[in-house]
């Protein structure tokens, strides 16, 4: 098979000297140029940043000096990904003006390895939101089809992937918001195991749930960007690091594994995603796998657990915001209370707040016990029926949605199809699991269907290989060019 890394393939471009660097990184800003009004996926770009490193990643190519794997390749970064002197907002008025001094982990890192940022990508507010709709600067929209959602939080990312205005991005998954965008837009979408990546330096919506990860266009460059930022970092006391490289270990067979398909998240998916998925499940069975049907029952509380979870660790996150020292400040008020209060207001769209009353509710003292303890226990009971499931089977599949994309003009607000879309992909959050989803067919309208790959804690490259096993077998059938063209 013809291999689909964009990276590898201009990687090899650049090594033998048929386009600069300089050149490349030009090509992608004028078409970022052309196609951003029409996508909105990026809030702001970094045409100086850009070709500042393509001139360095040029010097070391006339020098003879070898490319690291991801030098020199046009990439982007959700807007709550600190960048030194770089705007970050999280998409929000609250963060409006404000600059870190600080890059975060996983941008030092690409950083590092010469790394072209294009700018920075659109999300829902705070990454609130499975829509990108709840962005300060409006949503940004599906590449495949103009009309309908790029997914959410991490929809700029998306967006821009599949709109071929980036060749990969970086984005955060608290309860989906890397896979459903992903899923949304015919892409791959990696959430790592919780601690393989660093958090620090990434704005903190949820912080027992957050986790960096790749939005690419095929599972080579999803594991060459995962082995580039899976690195132990002392600055988060969560981190580990990776247990092994996932890049070289894509060619291993999956004869013989043992694969579950996850009958409680299948249940709760439309028919046309489930028929999708039962193909990719006997195509699995094709290559050698053994496949199950498993039974998880106490995933009929996700969305319970994760929403009072979430909304709890998010409501106590968002206290920083109160004008004083960054971000947005009232510009008329009569005393510090009524500054922070009228900040707060004007600074946080109406999603954010309505997440931080009903976070803050679960935390009081009479409702503690009554949601928050109860919510956390459950939690522990899933982790638990994981662990259990993972000492038989190898892996899992499910959908990565319910739904293909929704239309963009509904009311996110109105829209409950929008606050069930993570029903799948919120589990793996919710025990820390590696889970990567990849598209696996189309539904009667010609949307791309995503099918998750949740595999057990630190067996991402497991994960990764099994996808790219997939993908080899279906990539002249599954993948689709978008409305706005390609780039080389």
């Amino acid at each position: 098979m013809k291999s689909l890394s964009k990276i590898r393939y201009l990687n090899g471009l650049l090594k033998a000297k048929e386009i600069s660097c300089v050149e490349l990184t030009k090509r992608y800003l004028d078409e970022i140029e052309k196609v951003n009004s029409k996508l909105n996926a990026y809030v702001r770009i970094t045409p100086d940043e850009a070709l500042l490193t393509a001139k360095k990643v040029d010097v070391k190519i006339k020098r003879g000096e070898e490319l690291m794997p991801l030098e020199g390749i046009p990439m982007t970064l959700k807007d709550n990904i600190s960048t030194k002197d770089i705007e970050t907002t999280c998409c929000s008025k609250a963060l409006t003006g404000y600059v870190p001094f600080f890059d975060a982990t996983v941008w030092e890192l690409l950083h590092s390895q010469n790394a072209v940022l294009l700018g920075k990508t659109n999300m829902d507010e705070f990454a609130m939101g499975s829509t990108c709709k709840t962005s300060y600067f409006g949503g940004a929209l599906n590449p495949l089809d103009t009309t309908r959602v790029s997914g959410g939080s991490s929809g700029g990312v998306a967006s821009a992937v599949g709109g071929n205005i980036a060749v990969y991005g970086l984005g955060s998954d608290t309860g989906g918001s890397i896979r459903q965008p992903a899923s949304f837009c015919g892409l791959v979408g990696l959430k790592p195991t919780y601690g393989s990546v660093s958090r620090y330096g990434i704005v903190a919506c949820a912080s027992s749930l957050d986790q960096a990860g790749p939005i690419t266009s095929c599972v080579e460059d999803a594991a060459i960007v995962y082995d580039a930022i899976a690195v132990y970092d002392k600055k988060d006391a969560t981190s580990q690091g990776k247990r092994c490289k996932a890049a070289p270990n894509l060619e291993n067979s999956i004869k013989g594994m043992k694969i579950g398909l996850l009958k409680e998240l299948s249940d709760s998916a439309n028919e046309e995603v489930r028929e999708c998925v039962r193909k990719a499940a006997a195509l699995f069975s094709k290559l050698g796998a053994e496949i199950v049907d498993i039974e998880i029952p106490v995933l009929e509380y996700t969305l319970p657990v994760y929403f009072t979870l979430a909304y709890a660790e998010f409501s106590s996150n968002m206290g920083r915001y109160d004008g004083i020292g960054y971000g947005y400040r009232t510009p008329y008020y009569n005393d510090v209370n009524d500054m922070i209060c009228k900040t707060r207001t004007e600074g946080f769209g109406r999603e954010v707040k309505k997440r931080i009353l009903f976070g803050t509710y679960v935390l009081t003292k009479g409702c503690y016990d009554i949601y928050f303890k109860k919510a956390w226990k459950l939690r522990g009971a899933i982790v638990k029926s994981f662990k259990a499931v993972f000492s038989d089977c190898d892996l899992l599949l499910t959908p990565t949605v319910p739904t293909t994309a929704f239309k963009f003009n509904n009311d996110a607000s109105e829209n409950k199809d929008e606050y069930i879309s993570n029903i799948c992909t919120a589990p793996a959050n919710l025990a820390g699991l590696p889970a990567v989803t990849v598209p696996c067919g189309f539904d009667s309208r010609g949307l791309p269907v995503g099918m998750q790959i949740i595999g057990d804690k630190f067996n991402d490259a497991r994960v990764l290989n099994a996808a790219y096993q997939f993908e080899k077998q279906t990539c002249d059938k599954i993948y689709k060019k978008t409305e706005t063209g390609v780039i080389l």
